[in-house]
């Protein structure tokens, strides 16, 4: 596809002036497929994985629609965290001011009442669904004059339990809003909304997940451990990194017992997870941003949306659950043309699971070269019920 500038896509010129002060001066992608179609006001489905360029390709128009004279009428973003809300929100926020535009972000974790001030007047709100919920429930948002809608990684909602509340939040908004929904995926239960919130929807797709000209190579590796040792591999592995090190582990209670360990063997760590609070959360990002601290220890929810150039390394202590986990963990690393490695620390009991996920993902060669075994496919057997009916 032929490269189009901004203007050329439909962006104003104080927001294309905003983007090169931001250094971004070509449109990725996702941005040239979709921004054109949002600007007229068409519902939107996109298949745009975490690096693809989506948070521009749904801002950029949302900040072109919305007009700054009228308070009353504003776009809603919502996303499933509290670090992607932010995230999204200081992506947003310069480029809307281009405009006269205010932006505002709430989630859970920190003051209502100060994010209700917040609110009040802007024209751009990003926000999770539960604290969004909480505040309109209250009295203190009204949803009820939103002229744009944005899922942001809707799929990622799902997962983390939130249809209850997207559901009952939708409920209350206009029904002749834009909608516009983005998803690692669009089959399956997101597909089922997409149908229900969106009227004849464009539906476009981005691949890769990060930008050709931006992508650096990944060296992924698959290191055998055992429980004794695994510390130990860990510890190694950091020690290698030339940049920030993201460690993964499952659980918000194992990202705190792994930094106390790795703090008796003089390794700095912060944690970052669910649990804490979200100027703990903000403190410990800013640490490891500024690389004060070069490890950062996390749980997948609380490392959703984190975007850092400087991340050499990505270990998953614990590996992940499925491919997904996999694809969203190591695609921390290798960003803005420069190499990465994803490193995952293999336990004797893990090794037919992890050998299924690297192979799917195209890793076998990767996965054997570690000393590994690649466990074949699992088999789906036929049983029979009483009565004799069969199922699978």
């Amino acid at each position: 596809m032929q490269k189009l500038s901004f203007p050329a896509l439909g962006i104003s010129a104080p927001v294309e002036r905003a983007l090169a002060k931001l250094g971004v001066s070509e449109p990725f992608p996702i941005q040239s497929l979709v921004i054109p179609t949002a600007l007229e006001g068409t519902d939107v489905l996109a298949k745009s994985p975490t690096g693809s360029g989506k948070t521009l390709a749904f801002g950029l128009p949302l900040i072109e629609r919305i007009d700054p004279r009228v308070s009353a009428a504003y776009a809603l973003v919502l996303v499933p965290t509290r670090e992607l809300a932010l995230q999204v929100a200081e992506t947003i926020a310069p480029l809307a001011a281009a405009r006269g535009l205010r932006t505002a972000a709430v989630f859970g974790g920190a003051s209502i009442a100060v994010q209700a001030k917040k609110v009040k007047g802007a024209h751009v709100l990003v926000a999770t669904p539960g604290r969004l919920e909480d505040m309109f429930r209250r009295r203190l948002v009204d949803i009820t004059k939103v002229q744009i809608l944005v899922l942001d990684e809707a799929d990622r909602m799902l997962d983390l339990g939130f249809a209850p509340q997207v559901e009952r939040i939708v409920r209350h908004l206009p029904t002749d809003r834009q909608t516009l929904l983005f998803s690692a995926t669009l089959d399956g239960q997101v597909g089922d909304i997409a149908a229900r919130y969106t009227r004849q929807p464009a539906r476009f797709e981005a691949e890769p997940i990060v930008p050709l000209e931006d992508a650096g190579e990944v060296e992924h590796r698959f290191v055998p451990v055992t429980q004794e040792g695994k510390v130990d591999a860990l510890v190694n592995e950091i020690d290698l990194a030339d940049g920030l090190a993201l460690v993964f582990v499952r659980t918000k209670r194992g990202a705190d017992r792994l930094v106390q360990t790795l703090a008796r063997r003089e390794v700095a760590a912060e944690a970052m997870h669910g649990d804490m609070s979200q100027a703990a959360r903000q403190r410990a990002l800013e640490r490891f941003r500024s690389g004060r601290v070069r490890t950062l220890v996390a749980t997948d929810v609380a490392a959703r949306g984190l975007d850092l150039n400087d991340i050499s390394h990505v270990i998953n202590y614990d590996p992940p659950g499925d491919d997904k986990d996999y694809v969203h963990r190591v695609g921390r690393t290798g960003r803005a043309g420069r190499a990465g490695n994803g490193v995952t620390l293999v336990l004797p009991d893990q090794v037919a699971d992890v050998s299924r996920v690297a192979a799917r993902l195209g890793h076998r060669d990767d996965f054997e070269r570690g000393g590994l075994q690649t466990a074949p496919p699992r088999q789906v057997y036929r049983t029979r019920r009483r009565g004799g009916r069969s199922r699978w």
